[in-house]
C-alpha cells in the first residue's frame, strides 16, 4: 500500500517479535515459539511502546497477540513519536516524509522588547518534541507582525542552540546634537600658581585674571544637528529629536565673525558670564587708594598696586586685584584678590560677587557669592562663602569668629588649644536666599502688572480706534508696546528663580573637612543641625547622616 510506509523497526525474528512503526500505525508481529520458548516478556513490549510514546493501545489486544504468536502483524495503535535516536536514520525519501508527518514539534515563541527595537525567539519544547521548522518559525514571526531587521543567521543559530536568541533588530533613532559653545580659554587656570624652572610654586602670581587681545578668538559655536529617524521591528518609523540651537555668546567689546566665532574687539579682561562673553578694560592704580585718589568706583576691572587705606571704598563691576593690604576699607567687585591680606579693624567690609582670595584675614567681614580662599589664618572674622571656604594652604588656621559656606568648609585646623569659640556653618547661603526672596517679589509684582495690562488690552480690542483722537491713539499704542518688556521681565525672573533653586539643592550635602585638627570650642551647624565639639577630632569630615552630624574620614 502506498500509505503503508515503514518508518522504524524494533526487534526481528531472532528476538521473537517485530514492532513496525509505519505511516498508518504501529504493528506488532509475534513469531511462533521456538524450541527455546518465548524470548521476551510483556514488560519488554510495553517498554518499547512507551519509548515511542504509544499510549492509546488496547492492553487486551497486546496480551492476545502475545498468546497467539501467529506470525502476522497486528495493528496496536495509530499515533507514536519517533525517539531522538531514530531521527535522521531513515534514508528512503518516502519514509523520511512519513517521519516528518509523525514528528511532534515544540512551539516557537517570538517576544518583542518593550522599546520595540528587538525581537527574541525562544522555544517551548517538551522532552519528546522537536525544534519547530523554519516555516513554523517564520509563521510565528509573521504572527507577531515583525517585519524589519529580521536576521536569518540568528534564526539558524536559535534552531541549533535552542537558546533564546535575538532574531530581529530595529534601528534606534539618532537624536541630533545640541549646539555647543567651545570656549578657547580655560577658566580653571584662574588662581593656579605659576611654577618656575625649579618647580617652585609662586603663590604671589596666581593668574587671577584671563586677558584677551584684540582679534583673539574667544569662543566658537558648533551648530546643532538634525536627528536621524529610526525604525522598529514592526517597520514603524521612530521620530528623532533635533539638537537644540544655542545663540552665539558675544557680549561687551566682542564681535561675531563667520556666524559662529566670538572675537575680542579690544584688549582687556575675559569675563565669562555663561550665556555671554565680555571683554572688560581695566583701571590700574599705581600706588595706594587713599587721600590722593579718593574713593574708586569703576565699571570694569581694577588693579591696585599698593594698599587700600582705612575708610576708603574700592568698587568695580569687574575683578579687583590689590597687591598690598586692605585695612578697614570697603571693597566690592566680581572676583577680589588681596595679596597682602585683610586687616578688617572691625569696620571694613569686602563683598565679592564671585570668588575672593587673600593671604590672611583678621577682624574682617568678608562675603563672596562663589568661593573664598585664605592661605594662612582667619582670626575672629565673619566670613560667608556661597559655595566653598578653602583654607588648606599655608597654615590654614581658623580661630574664632563666624564662618559659613553653602557647600563646604575645608581647613587644616579649626579652633585652637585655648578652646576659643569658633562658629562654623555649612549648608546655608543667606545671600542666595536673600536674592531668591527679592527676585520672587519682583516676579510677583511684574506678574500682577502683566495680568492687569492683559485685562486692559482685552478691553481696548473692543474700541474703534478710528473714533479716537491721535493723542489718545498714541497713548494706547504705547500701552500695547509696554507688554513686551514686561513679558521679558517675567521670563527673566522665572529663569533666575529656577537657577537659584538648583543652587540651593546642591547645598543639602554640606561638609566640614579638617586636614589636621578640630578643637573643642568649635560649634558646628550643618544643614541647621547643631553639634558642639567636645574632644579633639583629627583628619576628619563632618557631615549629616540620619539627622545627626557624624564624623568620617577626611
Amino acid at each position: 500500500m502506498d500509505d503503508h510506509k515503514i518508518i522504524a523497526k524494533v526487534g526481528g525474528s531472532e528476538e521473537g517479535y517485530l514492532f513496525e512503526f509505519c505511516s498508518d500505525g504501529v504493528f506488532l508481529t509475534v513469531y511462533p515459539k521456538s524450541e527455546k520458548g518465548l524470548m521476551f516478556e510483556m514488560s519488554d513490549m510495553r517498554r518499547v511502546l512507551k519509548d515511542f510514546s504509544v499510549d492509546d493501545y488496547d492492553l487486551k489486544l497486546l496480551t492476545d497477540t502475545l498468546k497467539e504468536n501467529s506470525g502476522e502483524p497486528v495493528l496496536l495503535g495509530k499515533k507514536f513519536i519517533l525517539p531522538k535516536e531514530f531521527e535522521g536514520a531513515v534514508l528512503d525519501e518516502e519514509a523520511a516524509e512519513a517521519v516528518r508527518e509523525h514528528v511532534v514539534y515544540g512551539a516557537a515563541i517570538v517576544e518583542v522588547a518593550p522599546d520595540k527595537l528587538s525581537a527574541t525567539l525562544r522555544f517551548d519544547i517538551g522532552s519528546r518534541e522537536s525544534v519547530p521548522t523554519l516555516e513554523m518559525i517564520m509563521d510565528a514571526i509573521r504572527l507577531r507582525n515583525v517585519k524589519f531587521g529580521i536576521m536569518p543567521d540568528a534564526i539558524k543559530e536559535a534552531m541549533e542552540t535552542r537558546r533564546p536568541t535575538v532574531i530581529a533588530k530595529g534601528e534606534p533613532p539618532q537624536n541630533g546634537k545640541d549646539a555647543v559653545i567651545d570656549k578657547k580659554f580655560n577658566i580653571g587656570e584662574k588662581g593656579v600658581p605659576v611654577v618656575d624652572e625649579h618647580d617652585r610654586a609662586d603663590y604671589k602670581n596666581l593668574n587671577m585674571f584671563l586677558r584677551a587681545v584684540k582679534g583673539q578668538v574667544l569662543a566658537e559655536r558648533i551648530p546643532h544637528t538634525k536627528g536621524i529617524p529610526g525604525t522598529n521591528v514592526y517597520g514603524d518609523k521612530i521620530n528623532a529629536k533635533n539638537g537644540k540651537p544655542k545663540p552665539v555668546p558675544n557680549g561687551k567689546n566682542t564681535i561675531v565673525k563667520d556666524e559662529n566665532f566670538v572675537v575680542a574687539d579690544m584688549d582687556g579682561q575675559i569675563v565669562d558670564k555663561g550665556s555671554k562673553i565680555d571683554v572688560d578694560p581695566r583701571l590700574e592704580i599705581k600706588g595706594d587708594v587713599g587721600m590722593a585718589t579718593g574713593n574708586i568706583d569703576f565699571d570694569g576691572a581694577i588693579v591696585v598696586n599698593g594698599n587700600v587705606e582705612a575708610g576708603f571704598v574700592v568698587k568695580a563691576a569687574g575683578d579687583i586685584e590689590i597687591k598690598g593690604m586692605v585695612s578697614g576699607a570697603d571693597v566690592e567687585g566680581r572676583n577680589i584678590f588681596v595679596k597682602g591680606g585683610v586687616q578688617g579693624m572691625n569696620r571694613g567690609r569686602i563683598k565679592a560677587l564671585e570668588d575672593f582670595r587673600a593671604s590672611f584675614a583678621e577682624n574682617a567681614d568678608i562675603e563672596a557669592c562663589g568661593d573664598i580662599y585664605i592661605q594662612d589664618v582667619a582670626m575672629h572674622s565673619t566670613i560667608r562663602a556661597g559655595h566653598h571656604l578653602v583654607m588648606d594652604e599655608g597654615k590654614g588656621q581658623i580661630t574664632g569668629g563666624n564662618l559659613a559656606a553653602g557647600e563646604e568648609i575645608r581647613a587644616k585646623c579649626i579652633g585652637n588649644e585655648a578652646n576659643v569659640i569658633t562658629r562654623v556653618s555649612v549648608g546655608v547661603n543667606p545671600m542666595l536666599q536673600k536674592e531668591y526672596q527679592a527676585v520672587l517679589k519682583e516676579y510677583n509684582e511684574a506678574k500682577k502688572r502683566q495680568e492687569s495690562l492683559n485685562k486692559t488690552l482685552s478691553t481696548l480690542e473692543k474700541i474703534d480706534m478710528n473714533q479716537l483722537p491721535p493723542a489718545k491713539v498714541e497713548q494706547l499704542n504705547a500701552l500695547v508696546r509696554s507688554q513686551f518688556p514686561l513679558a521679558g521681565q517675567v521670563e527673566r525672573c522665572e529663569r533666575r528663580l529656577r537657577e537659584i533653586d538648583a543652587e540651593l539643592q546642591k547645598m543639602r550635602n554640606g561638609r566640614v573637612r579638617v586636614l589636621d585638627t578640630m578643637y573643642p570650642g568649635v560649634r558646628l551647624s550643618i544643614n541647621s543641625i547643631i553639634k558642639n565639639v567636645q574632644v579633639k577630632e583629627t583628619h576628619c569630615t563632618q557631615y549629616v547622616k540620619d539627622d545627626f552630624i557624624v564624623v568620617g574620614a577626611y
